[in-house]
Formats: structure tokens, sequence, C-alpha cells
């Protein structure tokens, strides 16, 4: 997959490093390359879990996918950051302050 890949790979490894910096700044870069990596991702952990879904063993499957993604989780921590937009909350009342969470777009 990242040998594939590589060129996509290394781009969004020195995004997902300046994200891993400053969360504000790079967010929307981090989203728009990190969709696209994702979208690969799916695809190769597909190509991997498909064939023990349909053979006698089915039932481990899911911690194939569950390992596959922890192994992406390895080289990039953030990744499941990706699709996240900054936004203000508002307090219905005056007395507290504005906070900022991070919402899926």
């Amino acid at each position: 997959m990242l040998d594939e890949n590589q060129k996509l790979f290394d781009e969004f490894r020195m995004v997902h490093n300046n994200y891993f910096q400053n969360q504000e700044k790079y967010q929307q870069e981090f989203n728009d390359i990190g969709s696209k990596v994702l979208t690969i991702i799916k695809e190769y952990e597909n190509r991997v879990c498909a064939n023990t879904e349909r053979g006698m063993y089915n039932k481990y499957s899911g911690n194939l996918a569950e390992k596959f993604q922890n192994e992406i989780r390895e080289v990039f921590p953030m990744i499941d950051f990706i699709g996240l937009k900054m936004g203000n909350i508002k307090s219905p009342t005056k007395t507290k302050e504005a906070f900022t969470i991070k919402k899926l777009l």
C-alpha cells in the first residue's frame, strides 16, 4: 500500500507532522490530503479482509480489520482526526465564554 502510493503517503506524512504541531493552521490541508489517504486505506483494508469474511475464518475478519487499522495508527497517530472541522460553541447565556470544539464535516 505504501509502496504503490509512495508520493501521496510522503505528502501526507509531511502534512500529518505539521498538523501534529499546529492543528488549527493545517486542518484544511490535513483533511484534503487525508481524505485521499483514507480512500486508499479503506481499499486495502477491504482487500485484506474480504477474503476472510467468506471463508471458514470469517469470525476473525473483524479482528483482522482492527489490527490493520492499529498498524496504520502506529505510523499516523492523528489519522482519526481527518474530517474534523474547528467550530465555536457559544453559550446560550452571556455569563459563560464560548469554547472551541472539533466536529465532523
